[in-house]
């Protein structure tokens, strides 16, 4: 147990990634004294943001993950120690090209390598410039997701001096940079290299251009200009910014950073990052280095080739929680980002969800509920059969997605219709996170599942199956359970030799187990799909009649038909 902090039992023995990063920040701080003695107000979290576009799916994950470690910390000692998550945008960089998604590209032609917060808005409206235009977005972004942060533009930080003093002491230590620098570059590059980009005064443009005269005495650099006349500059105040790399360091050392987290790739620059910090007087601070997303195909994802899922894209068909949990899970493994993934996600959101009333405070801490929603997650949203003792069940993304097919819908009163047979105590009203997930479900259907059912006809064994399992439903009260209708499924796979399992747990001679082939049967055959929910909760919400004329329509080849027909609309026409 830590001398200089009051770790909290269970929070000091959690293995969740968060906790790991929070402890290493406290043994950083122990390092340096102790809060107390560090001279410190605060523990600050740092976020960094290139505005040059729209904030992406990776701008959610960073500032999502840093969140959780910023809870875990306070956890971890109690609240007893401030902190703070800075937003930093790097809006005082050039712009290098024009993007893609402007409505006028020639319009900033002209302001290429201009800052960001200089380059003219071309989207219009009240914000002065296409930087404070993307800021703008980032901060709605965020609020968007309640995230707390304190939003940092480079250029207010430039121009307002607030790193004037760690800029004179690069100018003071321009060698010590340019050594940990130049062997990082090749010889072409090495020749012209500055850390310090001066902002010309006749075009206003950042310059990459090597430096005639570093003066460490008045903080001042003297350089080509772009009209060709040598002009010097103070370091401070804005007339001058650093180099993306140097800048890194920077900035750790003049806002005395603690924690930031940053893609793989600025993996290999870290240690320069860490160096010139260092150099500049600071200590660098705990890092945490995550895996890029993939896309279907296993390629890195990038926003220039538009290869992977936006954010609106996942919120189409799918809750902010299902996306936090993704990011949640194994941020250093390389994961596939695309639209497969989003049922998966949000059933395992719900599932963890389910389980964290049942768990100790040991397990709750390692639940990813818990660290999505700071500690208190909500209850879980179940609805319960009429006269029911049990708790209620909570409805799957799956099994609204097959409540979707079978009954064709695409509204969600048609849902909600099967749904409150079911539960007459549930409505949209009592359920909104259910309500929103039918929505999903029914978006998500349309777009992604529909087209890719492969439904197939029984085979002579499936078939008497199939008809012995309409038998054994028929035979149910039409408000039977989900269990009881469940052990009717179960006893038809007992009844029959291509399906029994003796090797499963409790079976006997007399009672066999069932294998996975009788509900893969069932998955294929009544609703095109590999997998499927459990037949049980499906059939007692979709209704025992309903379950029955689907067993019909399966037997009779008309799933098969009706699928067929909708493929043939959609084909191209020629």
């Amino acid at each position: 147990m830590s001398a200089l902090f009051p770790y909290r039992q269970p929070a000091q023995e959690s293995p969740a990634w968060p906790f790991e990063e929070a402890r290493k920040i406290i043994a950083r701080l122990e390092r340096k004294g102790g809060f107390a003695k560090s001279g410190k107000k605060e523990v600050i979290f740092e976020t960094g943001y290139g505005p040059s576009g729209l904030p992406h799916i990776g701008t959610f994950g960073e500032v999502a993950r840093t969140t959780m470690v910023q809870h875990a910390f306070e956890t971890l000692t109690g609240g007893e120690i401030p902190t703070r998550l800075l937003v930093f945008s790097d809006d005082m960089d050039g712009m290098r090209k024009v993007p893609d998604n402007v409505p006028d590209k020639a319009f900033l032609e002209p302001h290429l390598q201009k800052p960001l917060t200089v380059v003219p808005n071309p989207f219009g409206g009240d914000y002065e410039s296409f930087g404070h235009h993307n800021n703008a977005m980032l901060r709605r972004f965020l609020d968007t997701f309640g995230f707390k942060y304190e939003f940092a533009s480079a250029t207010d930080y430039y121009r307002a001096g607030r790193f004037d003093t760690v800029l004179r002491r690069a100018a003071e230590r321009y060698d010590d940079i340019m050594a940990v620098m130049l062997p990082t570059l090749g010889a072409e590059r090495q020749a012209t290299y500055s850390p310090f980009l001066p902002i010309s005064p006749t075009t206003g443009r950042v310059l990459y251009v090597p430096m005639k005269e570093v003066n460490a005495k008045d903080g001042t650099i003297t350089f080509a200009d772009e009209d060709g006349r040598d002009t010097t500059l103070p370091v401070t105040g804005g007339h001058v910014k650093l180099q993306w790399k140097p800048d890194f360091g920077m900035r750790w050392a003049a806002l005395d950073i603690d924690f930031e987290m940053f893609g793989k790739d600025h993996q290999t620059n870290a240690a320069i990052y860490d160096r010139i910090c260092e150099i500049l007087g600071g200590v660098a601070p705990e890092h945490y280095v995550y895996e890029l997303f993939l896309d279907e195909n296993g390629q890195k994802i990038s926003k220039s080739k538009g290869n992977g899922l936006t954010i609106d894209e996942w919120l189409t068909y799918a809750s902010p929680e299902s996306l936090a949990l993704y990011m949640f899970h194994k941020p250093r493994e390389a994961k596939k980002l695309y639209f497969d993934v989003i049922p998966r996600a949000v059933d395992d959101y719900l599932a963890f969800l389910d389980a964290f009333p049942r768990q100790d405070d040991k397990n709750r801490l390692g639940n990813p509920v818990w660290h999505i929603h700071a500690g208190t997650p909500p209850e879980s949203e179940k609805i319960a059969a009429a006269g029911a003792n049990a708790p209620g069940t909570q409805v799957s993304f799956v099994l609204l997605l097959n409540l979707v097919a079978v009954a064709n819908a695409e509204d969600k009163g048609v849902l909600w219709g099967f749904l409150k047979r079911y539960a007459p105590g549930a409505s949209p009203e009592t359920h909104p996170r259910l309500d929103a997930l039918v929505g999903y479900a029914i978006r998500y259907f349309r777009d992604f599942v529909k087209p890719k059912k492969n439904y197939r006809a029984p085979d002579d064994v499936e078939r008497k199956a199939l008809e012995a399992l309409a038998a054994n439903l028929a035979a149910l009260p039409e408000n039977a359970s989900a269990e009881a209708i469940q052990e009717a499924v179960y006893d038809v796979g007992r009844a029959e030799p291509r399906y029994q399992d003796f090797k499963a747990k409790g079976a006997t001679p007399e009672r066999p187990g069932v294998s996975n082939a009788w509900f893969n049967a069932l998955y294929q055959v009544l609703l095109g799909e590999e997998r499927g929910p459990r037949f049980g909760s499906f059939a007692a919400i979709y209704g025992i009649g309903n379950a029955i004329a689907l067993i019909e329509d399966a037997l009779a080849g008309r799933l098969i038909a009706r699928h067929a027909a909708f493929l043939a609309e959609r084909a191209p026409k020629t």
